[in-house]
């Protein structure tokens, strides 16, 4: 077993463990902890637990110290110049006519490299990009191409719902999210209907699938004879959450729907 505290460096951002040492670390601080990217400047949003060999990347990494209010100083900072990088990239840019789009910037906390995210339908070589944007800032420079979701994770928004965009505001990963889910719970096939501002599937599918799927396993199969209190009838439709069964009958075409207790199947 471990001892580690999670770490998140964005909000709704993916937590990583961190061996916590000797520091005196809790909940809600704020510290500093090496990564793949260099020095970074995180939140524990988990305190000190233990987990298994299995649920941490080994070797692991340990904090290195409570971050300070100069720290968080220079967190800001970073953030105010990412702004000003973000308009001097974009007029590099349409200098260049690449055909992307820049969707946020981002200073590493140790000021040893810039990050431009942007989208693109296709390869884009930014070479030259690169080349003007190191002689401007005299660091590394990374550009990372990024797909829709995670423009929206991003950027922010209101979904369909009228609520903050859910990958925005607490969604630490996306899930694979599928058509079938959408037919399960008898929503409109609609793309409009079900897709977010990203245009994919919305995460929020997800939720309930597995509720309606343990549900569905019980209830007859749609075309399936069954018995019912009124005789043999036809499986027409389902009323997955409230267990209800809507059966037709042959003789008089007539819908009658009943309670999954009522329902019985034949082979």
């Amino acid at each position: 077993m471990y001892q580690v505290v999670g770490v998140r460096f964005k909000k709704a951002g993916k937590i990583y463990y961190f061996d916590p040492g000797d520091w005196p670390v809790e909940k809600d601080q704020h510290v500093i902890v090496e990564t793949t990217r260099g020095i970074e400047y995180g939140k524990i949003v988990i305190g000190k637990k233990e987990v298994s060999e299995d649920d941490v990347v080994l070797p692991l990494k340990k904090v290195m110290r409570i971050a300070t209010e100069e720290d968080a100083s220079l967190v800001m900072q970073n953030k105010e110049e990412a702004k000003e990088a973000f308009q001097i990239c974009m007029k590099k840019i349409e200098e260049h006519q690449l055909d992307m789009k820049l969707v946020d910037v981002e200073y590493t906390f140790d000021r040893n490299k810039i990050i431009f995210y942007f989208t693109a339908d296709g390869r884009v070589d930014f070479r030259e990009l690169v080349k003007d944007l190191a002689a401007v800032f005299r660091t590394r420079i990374e550009l990372r191409q990024i797909g829709v979701r995670d423009e929206a994770k991003m950027l922010g928004g209101i979904g369909p719902c009228g609520r903050i965009l859910c990958c925005s505001s607490f969604l630490g990963d996306f899930e694979p999210v599928s058509i079938k889910m959408a037919k399960d719970q008898n929503l409109s096939l609609n793309p409009t209907k079900i897709s977010g501002l990203c245009g994919r599937l919305m995460c929020c599918l997800k939720y309930e699938s597995e509720n309606y799927e343990s549900a569905r396993e019980v209830l007859p199969d749609i075309g399936q004879k069954v018995f019912t209190p009124k005789g043999e009838g036809k499986v027409i439709g389902l009323n997955i959450l409230e267990r209800l069964v809507q059966v037709e009958f042959m003789d008089d075409q007539k819908m009658i729907e009943f309670p999954l207790e009522d329902v019985v199947t034949m082979d």
